[in-house]
């Protein structure tokens, strides 16, 4: 491939230079992809998206570097942003009031995964910094995934909220602990108070953005429309704007974007609905954002070496996060099988991962290329079979609208006229519509 583009470049001069034309080719190929794997063989439109970029990598794609900087660093963290604003946003606070046990369930999950995923690399014999490096990444689970599989499957239920704030509250503790440890890794042994101290400083900084933002947009709601095209776009501008400062102050961009969407739901409870513009502009980033982390992880140094890590931390992660929400599930709401799709739905690593990990590498030159290549292989894995998981567990829990669609009325009547592409991948179990 580097050789087609060498021979490309030197006869076509684009004014906004060869690698826009290249992303711009390369992401029509993955819509398009994504559009027919969905209508075709009923997966989500994100596991097409992941295999062009996947595919693109491992060709030689030349658009994209490891380690993430400069235009590429930004755009992924204003996605990450946009897609922790929406997913804050449908958290309620008095919500955890009434059901206590969610949390419990979010933090027995979240230190089970960190804990199993450390001990199985040091099984093998890895170093604890790499260890825990690669555990701190692996508690978080993928938003964006997670979102994109509920709007291709139309899923709603108590497994779908579930799985979407424990991914959420997932991120938010891998984002504060893993900007407060590439704070102080390098300074050698510390007290309790020198560890914790950082946790504060990134919680608090990105709690002060969040909450300016959310107090703008606030206001601005009192006078605009949630259904104006002029509110989008504010919108947008005010997270772009956070997202470049948010990190510059001593907090994060992605943290701050999750504080605020949870700041503004408690201000503004009513549900608002995204206007159709902000919808588009969301859905060209999340799909600019998942063929660059295939992109970048499929361009990480492949190593057989590495297999067994890869494997080891990928089945360690799947186990602890079931076992952590079942485990926890007494008293939540939800019976045991409904917690164990939860588990299996909060399975996708994807661009909240790969963040986490270019802030390691940046911050340990030395050890970062060994995080890196347990890392991104079980980034890509899991961006691709994760969203696979997610989507069988939803269709297994019955959550799915268009499984329900699907299904024929009472009295063998035939089912509900759908549109072309409207129908459950063959792993649905037809007629399962219980947890």
């Amino acid at each position: 491939m580097n050789e087609i583009m060498a021979v490309w470049a030197e006869w076509i001069r684009p004014s906004a230079g060869l690698p826009t034309v290249q992303w711009s080719i390369l992401m029509a190929v993955a819509a398009a992809a994504g559009h027919l794997l969905q209508r075709h063989v009923g997966l989500p439109k994100v596991v097409g998206y992941s295999l062009v970029g996947a595919l693109a990598g491992l060709g030689g794609f030349t658009g994209a570097v490891w380690p993430l900087q400069g235009t590429a660093l930004f755009l992924l963290e204003l996605g990450v942003s946009v897609v922790l604003f929406e997913a804050g946003g449908r958290i309620s606070l008095r919500w955890f009031r009434h059901n206590p046990m969610v949390l419990l369930q979010s933090v027995a999950e979240s230190t089970l995964t960190a804990l199993l995923v450390y001990y199985a690399l040091r099984w093998f014999d890895v170093r604890p910094v790499v260890a825990e490096a690669v555990a701190l990444v692996a508690m978080a689970a993928s938003p964006a995934v997670l979102s994109r599989v509920i709007m291709d499957t139309r899923a709603s239920g108590p497994v779908t909220e579930r799985a979407m704030v424990l991914a959420t509250l997932s991120t938010l503790y891998a984002f504060t602990l893993v900007s407060a440890r590439t704070g102080v890794i390098n300074r050698g042994e510390q007290s309790m108070t020198e560890t914790l101290f950082p946790v504060l400083v990134v919680l608090g900084v990105s709690f002060v953005v969040g909450a300016f933002l959310a107090l703008a947009l606030r206001m601005a709601l009192r006078v605009m429309s949630p259904t104006s095209e002029n509110t989008s776009m504010l919108l947008i501008s005010l997270l772009t704007a956070a997202t470049a400062l948010a990190a510059h102050f001593g907090g994060s961009a992605p943290l701050a974007a999750l504080l605020c969407g949870m700041l503004l739901k408690q201000l503004n409870p009513r549900p608002w609905t995204w206007p159709r513009q902000l919808g588009i502009a969301a859905s060209m980033l999340m799909l600019l954002m998942f063929v660059l982390v295939s992109v970048v992880a499929a361009k990480a140094d492949w190593n057989p070496a590495v297999a067994g890590l890869v494997g080891a931390v990928v089945l360690a992660r799947a186990a602890a996060k079931i076992i952590g929400v079942s485990a926890a599930n007494w008293g939540s709401g939800t019976n045991w099988k409904q917690a164990i799709y939860t588990g299996c739905a909060m399975s996708p690593m994807s661009s909240v991962a790969l963040l986490l990990v270019s802030q390691f590498v940046a911050t340990l030159p030395e050890l970062g290329p060994r995080i890196a290549s347990i890392a991104l292989p079980a980034i890509l894995l899991m961006e691709v079979v994760g969203a696979i998981i997610t989507t069988f567990a939803i269709y297994r829990a019955g959550e799915s609208s268009r499984q329900r669609a699907a299904e024929p009325l009472p009295g063998g009547s035939p089912p509900t006229v759908q549109a072309p592409g409207a129908f459950a991948p063959p792993f649905a179990a037809p007629g399962d519509t219980r947890g």
